[in-house]
């Protein structure tokens, strides 16, 4: 098991689903042991009915999130370099990140996390799959840093 490491950037393509979900549910599992923050590699969406409501169901609160992207993030004073590690939940979250960092010393890891939005017809094949992905995440991480 890996040791925690004190900052993580969780990134996805909007900031909108996966990786806000990846931040909420490690703030809910580690605290403040490590420092959580998330970005898109756009941020052109809200945060997903569906990912706060699947992460209410385990005492995640994710209503309050705002989305915001790569620049953002470093508009707001927080450098890319300040993180020990960036996650990265997409491919071209994955592009990006190297692409930003490629000058930094620090770890990038790519977690292939399945993207729930446009699976299922009904709310409750909606919910199935964004549930898959929260369960996902949390197994992920888990397997990573352990149980707190």
């Amino acid at each position: 098991m890996a040791e925690l490491p004190q900052s993580v950037l969780f990134c996805c393509d909007h900031n909108a689903v996966r990786s806000p979900m990846a931040e909420g549910i490690m703030k809910k599992l580690f605290g403040t042991d490590a420092y959580v923050q998330s970005v898109g590699v756009v941020n052109d969406l809200e945060i997903d009915g569906f990912a706060i409501a699947v992460c209410e169901e385990m005492g995640v609160a994710l209503s309050r999130h705002r989305s915001r992207s790569f620049e953002e993030l470093e508009e707001m004073g927080e450098a890319l370099s300040g993180f020990d590690l960036i996650v990265t939940l997409s491919p071209a979250s994955q592009r990006r990140a190297l692409e930003l960092t490629r000058y930094y010393h620090l770890s990038v890891e790519y977690w292939p996390i399945m993207d729930p939005t446009g699976i299922g017809e009904t709310r409750e094949q909606k919910l199935s799959s964004y549930r898959q992905t929260r369960d996902q995440i949390k197994t992920k991480l888990e397997s990573k840093w352990g149980r707190a």
